[in-house]
């Protein structure tokens, strides 16, 4: 890691990974050169230095606890969901940091062993941090209702929850597509590639697996499925640098083109998460 890196506190790392994720330009999410009619570039840019102040002053507190903080104070300064999903993964992540004699790093089984220690107290934060946050398309579900009870194990309902939503997902799988994020990221600027334009073809990489659970949660498994065919032209042309600028510029004005309910907002998470990856672990230089 370079020197500067390596000074940096976890918490400014987590900020700084909020800041590369927003700052790039990816299909259909806010960036600094474009923005929604709601929420702007510096609303997410602030929401950034939120998460890595909770994480830095409140290293004692629960995982539940500082998810919870971190909802609150946004939507008591930004008055939006601007980083509920970012929260959820790098909250676990940065408490999954260890500090060996060699250098930082943080693993699957590092998080796994985080994700072990959750327990009714971090359930009910999540919940409450949830409700707070009014995250788009969330709809009555029989079990684990996030307007219910919150169950004993969070990793209960995480379960349920993890068919239909990316970011639950992770919780049941030790984080697995954010490492994948983290090492795809490396390859690309191993390859000599910027690393924003790592992120943005990761982002449209990711979209083209699999969708989006955000999209299918606003707008239907078809649109998401729409939108996962688009990203996926906009990769069989990456080879050809004209036909790639094209079907990214095609695919960006489709997932605008209906205010939010189109935002590969999840996808952008989970790349932010791949991004602290990359940050802790020196998988990466900042070279833009």
């Amino acid at each position: 890691m370079s020197a500067g890196l390596s000074a940096m506190s976890i918490g400014r790392l987590a900020s700084l990974a909020c800041h590369l994720e927003c700052a790039a330009p990816k299909v259909g999410n806010v960036h600094r050169g474009a923005d929604f009619a709601d929420v702007t570039f510096y609303d997410f840019l602030a929401s950034g230095e939120i998460v890595g102040d909770v994480i830095d002053r409140n290293q004692r507190k629960r995982v539940g606890e500082k998810i919870l903080e971190c909802v609150r104070w946004t939507q008591a300064d930004i008055g939006s969901n601007t980083n509920l999903g970012i929260v959820l993964l790098l909250v676990p992540l940065a408490e999954g940091v260890a500090e060996p004699a060699a250098r930082r790093i943080v693993t699957p089984d590092q998080v796994a062993e985080v994700l072990a220690r959750l327990d009714s107290r971090d359930s009910a934060c999540v919940y409450e941090a949830i409700r707070l946050a009014k995250p788009g398309g969330l709809k009555r579900v029989e079990k684990f209702d996030v307007e219910g009870t919150p169950p004993i194990s969070l990793l209960d309902a995480m379960a349920v929850a993890a068919s239909h939503d990316d970011i639950a997902r992770q919780y049941v799988t030790n984080f697995q597509d954010v490492f994948e994020i983290a090492t795809a990221l490396e390859k690309m600027v191993s390859s000599g590639m910027g690393l924003i334009e790592a992120i943005v073809r990761e982002h449209v990489n990711r979209l083209a697996r699999s969708g989006d659970s955000l999209i299918a949660r606003k707008g239907g498994s078809d649109l998401s499925r729409r939108a996962q065919g688009l990203a996926q032209r906009v990769v069989e042309v990456a080879e050809s640098r004209e036909d790639y600028e094209r079907a990214l510029s095609e695919l960006d004005f489709w997932l605008r083109a209906d205010g939010n309910r189109r935002n590969p907002g999840t996808t952008a998470d989970l790349i932010a998460g791949g991004i602290f990856v990359g940050l802790v672990n020196n998988l990466f230089p900042l070279k833009f």
